[in-house]
């Protein structure tokens, strides 16, 4: 018997396999920027993250700078608290910046009490180079993976210091005998502000990880 054709296939969603979601936390500091710089890079779709349900699908997510106390606080007062930290457990890439690497790190060498997200074996030490009248620009090179052998413009706002890194955990960038750019495993920490200069090249980085990398995080059920 002569079979008959079978029915086509439904068209493809328009968006590009290789389109990845970030999320940028949203509930304070410099978030927009972040996302702007996002845009220059390819295949990228940024999403603002203020609910614990919007955490659901992303590839990745990143913390912005601004004040790390207040945003641990929020992240407490809003319940996002432990699934913002069940999403870097699970291996999905974040990148946090200024605050953001506070945030990540195991502590705060002059505020032991002080929470955290506690998911990199890093220790800060919070402005540590001084308060806002004392921030500054410089030059770092480092990693070719990141740089590709030109110097980046880091912007250091109340930037805070890394003090000590385990041994799990890559140097990307040093400025002088500090690191500035640390890798462990889906961690990327950067105590500078590459979100407002313009220069794409850490965002780019974060980016191909991410591609390489991720999976949709699933938030656990009730």
């Amino acid at each position: 018997a002569r079979k008959l054709p079978l029915d086509p296939l439904p068209p493809l969603p328009l968006r590009n396999m290789s389109t990845v979601i970030i999320g940028v936390l949203a509930l304070q500091g410099d978030f927009a920027e972040h996302i702007d710089t996002f845009k220059k890079c390819e295949n990228v779709e940024c999403r603002e993250i203020r609910k614990t349900e919007q955490l659901e699908g992303l590839h990745a997510l990143v913390i912005p700078g601004g004040e790390s106390t207040v945003m641990i606080k929020l992240l407490v007062e809003f319940g996002m608290f432990d699934a913002v930290k069940s999403l870097g457990s699970s291996g999905t890439p974040m990148f946090g910046t200024c605050a953001g690497c506070i945030m990540l790190a195991q502590g705060i060498e002059e505020r032991p009490n002080q929470k955290t997200l506690a998911l990199s074996n890093v220790m800060v030490a919070r402005n540590a180079y001084g308060t806002q009248v004392d921030s500054f620009e410089s030059g770092i090179t480092g990693d070719d993976m990141v740089f590709g052998g030109t110097p980046l413009t880091a912007v250091l706002i109340r930037a805070p210091k890394i003090t000590k890194v385990g041994p799990e955990v890559k140097v990307l960038a040093s400025h002088g005998p500090d690191p500035v750019l640390v890798q462990q495993d889906n961690l990327l920490l950067c105590t500078f502000h590459p979100e407002i200069t313009g220069d794409t090249r850490i965002h780019a980085y974060f980016t191909k990880f991410v591609r390489d990398t991720a999976k949709p995080f699933k938030l656990a059920s009730a």
